[in-house]
């Protein structure tokens, strides 16, 4: 086992992987992570199984039954990612059992074309806790402003969430204000809190990849590779004050467990940027980092680990946000910008999915 890894995980850091696919499932891969690099959740999005499917034959055999039953293309996304998301969640059972159900989990994201949509959102996140069946999935949820009363509808309900495609603090907000709601609702119903867990996916890299786009254009480069831990550190301390509120400590009492946040989007960028940066620099107790292979692999092999790199660094992060502002950056657009980009690109990759099942399908049929 990876000494890096061991040491992040010391220090209160779920290392959860982001990536699936049917041959990691297969070959056993996927137990060799836990095994070896300290891996205790899986988050998965439409891009990842668009490229799961694109190669190999380990969905043939499957595809080639939906042929000859002639199911239709988006029942077939369906029974083939929640197939993926099933085998993922028993493989990572035993972690959860472990953890009292706060880790061993696996991500699945509702049809990313539904992200505007509230009354759609919650029917398919329905219809996933359902298909899927096991009590360590989490249904993701993007953070639009749609999203988020879906979000509340799904916690009330005892469905558990990770909120994904957070990039600005206000929504942070927003998307703990509608979890704490849905966990209020749920006790109204005499739901088991503790039964119910949420992580609030915040997006690292690609704040640093529109900013520092825009840091080029206004002359100011030495402010580059700054603004997405500053973001991210900032949001851990907009937890804490969550953390420290009568509401919560009240949800506390009655078995809730917090809705820990998850940096997201840690593979890194720019390759003039040390490639564990985004794990060095947000490693802070209480949080999920999920990473690519890629940077899994690295940290293991030459993370810089320091101890606390977040709550140490709240000035830090507000003087670097008031650097970039006065430098020209408008952080409101960029979020804007980024919330945009990220659901059209999910979109984008959806429907890559559905036609290259679709030629599969009709390949095998």
């Amino acid at each position: 086992m990876s000494e890096n890894l061991n040491k992040l995980s010391g220090q209160g850091v779920a290392i959860w992987l982001d990536d699936i696919s049917r041959e990691r499932l297969r070959s056993g891969n996927l137990e060799q992570l836990i095994r070896e690099k300290n891996v205790v959740g899986v988050t998965s999005n439409p891009t990842i199984f668009a490229a799961a499917l694109a190669k190999g034959d380990a969905y043939d055999t499957q595809l080639h039954d939906l042929a000859v039953r002639g199911v239709d293309v988006g029942e077939a996304v369906r029974a083939v990612t929640t197939y993926d998301i099933r085998w993922a969640a028993d493989v990572l059972r035993p972690i959860y059992d472990a953890t009292g159900g706060v880790d061993g989990r696996v991500s699945l994201e509702v049809d990313p074309r539904l992200a505007r949509e509230t009354e759609k959102t919650v029917a398919e996140a329905r219809a996933l806790w359902w298909m899927v069946d096991r009590p360590n999935l989490h249904i993701k949820i993007p953070a639009t402003v749609e999203g988020l009363p879906a979000i509340t509808q799904a916690l009330s309900e005892g469905i558990s969430v990770n909120v994904t495609l957070i990039f600005s603090l206000e929504r942070y907000r927003q998307v703990m204000d509608a979890w704490l709601t849905g966990l209020e609702a749920a006790q109204a119903k005499g739901l088991n809190l503790a039964a119910i867990e949420s992580v609030a996916s915040f997006f690292v890299s690609r704040v640093d990849t529109e900013i520092d786009k825009r840091l080029d254009a206004a002359g100011r480069p030495e402010l580059k590779g700054k603004a997405g831990i500053a973001n991210a550190r900032l949001a851990f301390a907009a937890f804490e004050e969550v953390m420290a509120s009568d509401r919560w400590k009240r949800l506390a009492a009655a078995g809730a467990h917090p809705q820990r946040p998850l940096w997201a989007s840690t593979g890194v960028k720019n390759p003039e940027y040390s490639d564990t940066m985004y794990v060095d620099q947000l490693a802070v107790d209480g949080t999920v980092n999920t990473m690519p292979e890629k940077t899994l692999d690295a940290s293991a092999d030459h993370a810089q680990l320091t101890g606390d790199t977040v709550r140490p660094f709240y000035q830090d992060a507000w003087n670097t946000m008031s650097a970039l502002r006065e430098a020209g950056i408008d952080y409101d657009d960029v979020v804007r910008v980024l919330e945009d980009e990220g659901v059209e690109k999910f979109e984008v990759s959806w429907n890559e999915l559905l036609e290259s099942l679709s030629k599969k399908l009709a390949v095998v049929s």
